[in-house]
């Protein structure tokens, strides 16, 4: 199994120091949401990414910002596919490295392991594994990064580009025996079915493709080239490769999360948890582009969003849990963030 366990940093990391996602993962976002009737700076400038970033495949955003964009356009346009219909047009050279990787290797069985074992290197945070199932091989994906709660039409994107990769060997009409994501059933689940051409189950444990060893067998890649393979795989492993420093924002990140129960979280807490002085964490997440109050609303709304999704626990319950004193005051707060109460929201 590959995983890649790193934290990530601000969307404005210079070259050479990915640490989030890669934006070849948005190529023609801008073009798709505006084919969908959405507003641009609407939906960019309520996931906090500068439009700019996109026309630099090799830049970095952070996965939080990613992952928010795919949401609000869903919302914005009102196509709530956004991800699927996404992933449909999205051909693996539009992914940039990640997707040369897999276009220049000899075999499709190379290209999808190739795939899986560069994608770290693309995008952080994220569990990517390739694995052995018998008959078949399960290709499984789940973003793991403690402030985001959703994540639905980012999962149906990135099955949809792993679906494309194997479809320019194998043909447009090529189907995976089954399809798995991790969210409920959406209303127009059928264009799911219809999409990869397979049973698509909902509800499970990771975001999965299962793909039968016949098919791939023997199975040489169009545009095989190991020059241009070495050549990417070794550009990529650089953008990919950490600056030698602690993973600090996805350790304050889990301190706040782990503190909000005590109540409204406090600097000079969170400070002592992470072991630095008060000083050090103002001006470390001021690098990220972060105050200390904005980082426990980032958390608190990823949490709030999380449990509301779930409907496991009531709106009294979950004020608590984010630590507010009062139910109102979480509502409030949740007003302020999306423009509709926290019961308005869970009722959509």
């Amino acid at each position: 199994m590959l995983q890649n366990s790193a934290q990530p940093l601000s969307a404005s990391l210079p070259r050479g120091a990915n640490q989030g996602v890669l934006s070849a993962a948005a190529s023609g976002l801008d073009r798709f949401i505006l084919g969908h009737g959405g507003d641009l700076d609407r939906v960019f400038g309520h996931a906090g990414i500068d439009p700019e970033q996109l026309r630099h495949p090799t830049l970095s955003l952070a996965l939080p910002n990613y992952c928010q964009v795919l949401e609000e356009a869903a919302r914005q346009t009102g196509c709530d596919n956004f991800g699927l219909r996404y992933g449909q047009q999205f051909t693996p050279q539009a992914l940039g490295l990640l997707g040369y990787v897999g276009l220049c290797s000899g075999t499709l069985e190379e290209a999808l392991v190739n795939f899986a074992e560069a994608f770290p290197l693309h995008q952080h945070d994220t569990l990517i594994a390739l694995q052995d199932q018998g008959e078949c091989y399960r290709f499984d994906y789940q973003v793991r990064h403690a402030a985001i709660g959703q994540c639905r039409q980012d999962a149906e994107l990135t099955l949809g580009m792993a679906l494309n990769l194997v479809r320019h060997a194998l043909g447009p009409h090529w189907a995976p025996r089954e399809v798995h994501f991790e969210h409920a059933r959406p209303a127009d689940w059928q264009a799911h079915r219809e999409a990869f051409q397979a049973p698509v189950h909902f509800g499970q444990a990771c975001n999965s493709l299962l793909i039968p060893k016949r098919d791939l067998a023997g199975v040489a890649m169009p545009g095989a080239d190991p020059m241009l393979l070495m050549l990417v795989k070794d550009t990529l492993r650089q953008l990919g490769e950490a600056p030698a420093q602690p993973d600090l924002l996805g350790r304050a990140q889990a301190a706040v999360r782990d503190h909000l129960h005590l109540g409204e979280p406090n600097l000079e807490r969170i400070a002592c948890a992470l072991q630095i002085g008060e000083a050090t964490l103002q001006r470390r997440l001021r690098e990220h582009g972060l105050s200390f109050s904005q980082l426990v609303e980032q958390v608190r709304q990823a949490l709030a969003l999380r449990h509301l999704r779930e409907q496991s626990l009531s709106i009294s319950e979950l004020a608590p849990l984010l630590g507010y004193s009062e139910t109102s005051a979480f509502s409030r707060a949740f007003r302020r963030w999306f423009g509709v109460s926290p019961r308005q929201w869970r009722s959509v």
